[in-house]
């Protein structure tokens, strides 16, 4: 029986890895050259009211998402990190990493209505329609805060036993985030803000991206050891795990298609096909550019976002910071968008 099941599980693991091996068919369909200065972190896609929210150092761009051009700007951003958007009261938050605070504005305006102060890097974003929160991951501060959408009142800080890094909602109560340092992911229960189960994602490695399939109950954590775990999401445990690219920061899930994409940093998207909801594989790995780590998907059109610029040779400042890139260059800030 050992025998057996070793065999079965080699050829689940190879099954995985290998199946669809025919190009996926995206391909960049649109790009905006937005300029501007400074690094930049997550998208944002707002499907109903057709607009793309890019969080950028110290303002959030707006843009059309069918043209890509620009609709719009929030300002007084402060390493600008995450944004969510809370419909039902007519508000959108944004993260300032580096201020430690939140960014209320006005959906219509798009006018900041007020500041929220948080732990330490505040980064992450994502509103729960369940229990009509918001909740904002503290990578420094290993916690997440709790936010009402109408009044931006903090509702409570939930200590999350090490550093958050992306986090998503199910629509059934349940939020689930990746803890990087740990390589874990915990499921938070949205009413009652208590932490009602861990597990590790081994052997995945400093998950940043997160994006769930909540009719199946499947999670993807992105890892920087070039790994894609994907976890069932009702019993705790890790499923399968996927060859992605280096550089990952960003992983989304079209439930139209059933595909999960990973934005490598190196250049590339990592395609992945669900076949059933124990059955994974890899399509194909997408050039995109360098440096292009973060994602968004339109579940109307089924297109996914991404971003990136161009940079200079790096310098020895750069070497020695705590997450090493090379210099932008100013007015190259460029959005990407991609279609099959």
């Amino acid at each position: 029986m050992r025998v057996l099941r070793s065999l079965a599980g080699a050829l689940f693991i190879f099954t995985a890895v290998c199946i669809g091996q025919t190009p996926s068919g995206f391909h960049l369909v649109k790009s905006t050259l937005v300029g501007g200065t400074g690094g930049w972190d997550y998208l944002t896609v707002d499907a109903k009211a057709r607009r793309l929210y890019v969080a950028h150092t110290t303002k959030v761009e707006v843009l059309d998402a069918d043209s890509l051009t620009l609709v719009g700007e929030v300002m007084y951003g402060d390493g600008l990190h995450g944004v969510a958007i809370a419909e039902k009261s007519g508000h959108g938050f944004a993260t300032n990493g580096r201020a430690s605070n939140v960014n209320m504005f006005d959906l219509k305006t798009l006018t900041v209505l007020k500041q929220i102060s948080t732990p330490q890097d505040p980064d992450a974003i994502l509103y729960d329609p369940f229990s009509n929160r918001l909740f904002v991951m503290c990578g420094d501060g290993n916690c997440a805060t709790v936010i009402e959408p109408d009044s931006g009142m903090v509702v409570d800080t939930i200590q999350l036993g090490g550093g958050p890094e992306f986090g998503t909602a199910d629509g059934r109560g349940h939020v689930f985030v990746n803890i990087e340092d740990k390589s874990e992911v915990v499921d938070i229960d949205s009413k009652s803000l208590k932490v009602v189960k861990r597990w590790s994602i081994a052997p995945g490695e400093e998950p940043s991206g997160l994006a769930i399939d909540a009719e199946h109950h499947r999670l993807f954590s992105v890892c920087r050891n070039k790994l894609m775990v994907v976890s069932d999401a009702e019993k705790g445990k890790v499923i399968t795990t996927l060859p992605i690219g280096s550089g990952v920061d960003g992983c989304v899930f079209d439930p139209g298609t059933q595909t999960a994409i990973s934005s490598n940093g190196e250049g590339t998207m990592t395609v992945v096909q669900e076949k059933s909801p124990e059955l994974f594989g890899v399509v194909e790995n997408v050039v995109t550019q360098k440096g292009a780590r973060t994602i968004a998907v339109d579940p109307v059109t089924h297109s996914f976002f991404t971003a990136t610029a161009k940079f200079g040779p790096m310098t020895l400042i750069n070497s020695q910071s705590e997450h090493p890139r090379p210099p932008i260059i100013n007015n190259t800030f460029t959005v990407l968008k991609y279609q099959r």
